[in-house]
């Protein structure tokens, strides 16, 4: 399998600005009224996406007219909603909103089918799980993370603490992820650890099974969002990463070490979402500079020479391909 590094050392290119190729004005009829705070493709056909807002809708829209399909009107603030990539047997979009219920929207039936009790505060990010489908993932400005089988009456399958419950006496931090706001989650590409981000500028790897904080450190992850914070991950990559929009930058970390790779430089504003795209191993990354930049990695990176005068070019590690033909070995 192919590698990929994001790393300036390692030779990335500058990053894309792109094209835009189609939009809807604010003259639009079905425009939302105030900021779009996401955007999402229905994971099974590109004739469709969501988007949510501040102006308390989720719209349905419809790719190749541009006109809404459905709209579903709630009751306060949206900061986030997600549809699960892997289901199969339900069309269900889980929707956080300024309230401390999670509300789940049926595709099928246009209507707010389930509700999600448990959180004290306003729902931040959601997130299904890649590997399970009835499994979500929600952050709250309560401090909590709970991980949900919507399938259960009761629903809530695990509250993270990030004290793995050895501090559980200390009514303060019991069966908290972060001290601070949590407005901020992300599965692993295989479904089997969650990434989740802070106000208390930490970032923290659970495991999705049992809840346990794995502990891996990666130092301060700068975080003063007042809403929620998309940031991504990588797939199949031969070493694991996650881009965690840092002010006008981006932080590249691996995900199981903790190490800080490099900082992805481009933006002049801060930025405000990253996504990988795993098919062309690229990221992309919206700021309030009103630009998207795609980063792709360099095949080739420069190398000094003995004398540290004269550069030369080696095949980006990244790259390198770990399979040997049997002539080769021959």
């Amino acid at each position: 399998m192919l590698g990929f590094l994001l790393a300036r050392q390692a030779g990335l290119e500058d990053p894309l600005r792109l094209r835009r190729v189609e939009s809807t004005r604010r003259n639009h009829p079905d425009v939302h009224k105030y900021s779009v705070e996401t955007v999402q493709w229905y994971p099974h056909d590109t004739g469709m996406f969501t988007s949510s807002s501040f102006d308390k809708t989720l719209k349905v829209w419809d790719t190749n007219t541009l006109q809404t399909a459905d709209v579903f009107n709630f009751e306060e603030t949206v900061y986030s909603h997600h549809m699960s990539p892997v289901a199969t047997k339900h069309s269900l979009v889980a929707v956080g909103t300024r309230g401390p219920k999670v509300q789940l929207c049926d595709l099928k039936s246009g209507s707010c089918c389930h509700i999600l009790q448990g959180h004290r505060q306003e729902i931040l990010a959601v997130s299904w799980s890649p590997r399970y489908e009835h499994t979500l993932a929600t952050a709250s400005a309560d401090s909590r993370v709970k991980l949900w089988d919507v399938r259960r009456a009761s629903g809530c399958l695990i509250t993270l603490d990030q004290h793995n419950g050895k501090n559980s006496q200390a009514v303060e931090s019991a069966n908290t992820a972060h001290n601070g706001k949590v407005n901020g989650l992300c599965f692993t590409s295989d479904g089997l650890h969650l990434l989740t981000v802070g106000t208390d500028n930490r970032m923290r790897l659970w495991n999705s099974s049992s809840g346990e904080n794995t502990l891996v450190n990666y130092g301060k992850v700068y975080n003063d969002s007042r809403k929620g914070l998309k940031f991504a991950v990588s797939c199949g990559c031969s070493s694991e990463f996650v881009f965690v929009p840092y002010g006008s930058t981006i932080a590249v970390y691996t995900i199981y070490s903790g190490e800080q790779i490099t900082m992805l430089k481009g933006h002049y504003k801060s930025v405000d979402c990253c996504v990988f795209q795993s098919n062309f191993q690229e990221l992309y990354s919206g700021s309030r500079d009103c630009n998207i930049l795609a980063w792709v990695p360099s095949l080739y990176e420069p190398v000094p020479d003995d004398d540290e005068t004269i550069s030369k070019s080696q095949l980006n590690r990244a790259f390198e391909d770990a399979w040997s033909s049997s002539d080769e070995e021959g």
